[in-house]
């Protein structure tokens, strides 16, 4: 679930934490003086929805302070202020023949088109992790209520994503039922036998050809990931976890399904909260479904696939029915930005110290098209964001929208109208904003400009 990684202190921050509780703030000490200080907090969450939308419904056509919600959108209006909806975003890589979008959604990687070997690069919220990450339990959660994880190591690798709620909350928040000298002595026992299939790896390497030594590279590229877990684990080993009340506990363990769609998404959306609102991280990515296989939502009457919704073929009915979803969908994330600005901490809402990106990296799923990319930024007014308008980078050259031709509208959605509004500049400035010391990210031309103050 986790991607942990080490940082080492003269004193362990972690050592100094244990007994009195992991939600205390320490002053910084001159023992500590080897690394830099915590920060404060400076929180990022990725919300992944699979195929794009109906575009038809779902463009505002108007730029600026003044713009109409539309009808997906409506539940987005009392966030106003704190929210910017994108248009024209792109992501200049080839889709191919399948569906690799949500691969690269946060990693902004070139896709062969023709079929060839693909290696992944490192996502946007890794960084982020590395950073952010340096003083919290989990330095990250990759989360998935369908679908799979959104996050790749620096290696190109995919971390895996956790599906399972009550999984997520006993990580998080539960008791251990083995006793503390158990646990270290199984970890313990697994950093021996990773040694040992390092050893191995080594004494095998020399003899391998190019392919066999990629396959050995990226298992290797697993084991270290899994020993940097382990070494994570026994530093927090004595820190206890965050005391949850029970009302809470109670709720967040609540055993739920697809067949009440709406309840366990808020059931996923929870557990984020409740994770940033504890520090035991403050980088999270969930995927919301997969490409190939979300479900259908049964609550609202819609029991195809996203997927199938999405290849409508301009089939009224199909289209309808997608904007329901993407309607729901809204709703949701409405509801997770309800949670983070009920949730003080200090003076302000969470909200203002949490940059949440919702979106996909498909615009019309019918085609696979990846330009005009439904974006909305949401939160961060601490990180130095400036919400209240819709940017669009589509209008100053099309000068605008005509939503009843169809046709018109998806070659928006599938060629860029503006070959320099890239989607690495957006995450590239969600990097900047969080501390990440980066230039550029990927194809990035530079910073957003339109959403910092």
């Amino acid at each position: 679930m986790a991607h942990l990684h080490l940082n080492k202190w003269q004193i362990s921050r972690r050592a100094v934490l244990r007994g009195i509780g992991a939600t205390i703030a320490l002053p910084l000490l001159d023992c500590m003086a080897a690394t830099p200080a915590p920060s404060k907090p400076k929180r990022s969450v990725f919300l992944y929805i699979p195929n794009g939308v109906n575009t038809l419904t779902w463009q505002i056509e108007k730029a600026g302070k003044d713009y109409e919600f539309t009808a997906p959108l409506k539940s987005l209006e009392k966030h106003r202020a704190d929210i910017t909806p994108i248009s024209g975003l792109h992501h200049p890589m080839v889709i191919g023949k399948h569906h690799n979008c949500e691969r690269v959604w946060l990693t902004g990687a070139n896709v062969p088109g023709d079929g060839g070997a693909f290696r992944n690069t490192v996502s946007a919220d890794q960084l982020l992790a590395e950073v952010q990450g340096a003083s919290t339990r989990f330095q990250s959660l990759e989360l998935a209520i369908e679908g799979t994880s959104l996050a790749w190591s620096r290696d190109g690798i995919q971390l895996p994503a956790e599906r399972n709620t009550q999984q997520i909350f006993n990580a998080l928040f539960g008791v251990e039922k083995e006793s503390k000298e158990t646990i270290r002595r199984r970890l313990s026992r697994r950093g021996s036998i990773l040694d040992g299939v390092a050893d191995d790896a080594k004494r095998v390497t020399q003899n391998l050809g190019s392919a066999d030594r990629g396959k050995l590279d990226e298992y290797l590229t697993a084991v270290r990931q899994v020993e940097e877990r382990t070494k994570r684990a026994d530093e927090w080993l004595n820190v206890p976890k965050p005391n949850v009340p029970a009302t809470d506990a109670d709720r967040l363990q609540r055993k739920l399904s697809m067949s009440e769609a709406g309840e366990y998404y808020r059931l996923f959306y929870d557990l984020m909260v409740m994770a940033l609102r504890t520090d035991s991280t403050r980088v999270i990515t969930c995927g919301i479904g997969g490409e190939g296989s979300a479900s259908g939502i049964p609550e609202i009457g819609i029991l195809q696939t996203r997927h199938g919704l999405s290849h409508h073929n301009g089939d009224p009915e199909q289209l309808r029915r997608l904007t329901m979803t993407d309607t729901f969908l809204v709703e949701q994330l409405s509801y997770f930005l309800d949670q983070l600005k009920q949730h003080q901490e200090g003076d302000q809402p969470l909200l203002d110290t949490t940059q949440v990106l919702w979106g996909s990296g498909m615009a019309y799923g019918h085609s696979h098209g990846n330009a005009n990319l439904p974006t909305i930024l949401c939160g961060g007014k601490a990180l130095g964001y400036k919400h209240g308008t819709h940017v669009d980078f589509n209008l100053p050259k099309i000068g605008k929208y005509d939503v009843s031709n169809a046709q018109e509208h998806y070659r928006i959605c599938s060629r860029p109208v503006d070959g320099d509004a890239r989607l690495s500049n957006l995450l590239l400035t969600m990097l900047q904003r969080a501390d990440v010391k980066a230039e550029q990210f990927q194809d990035s031309l530079g910073p957003m400009s339109q959403i910092v103050s």
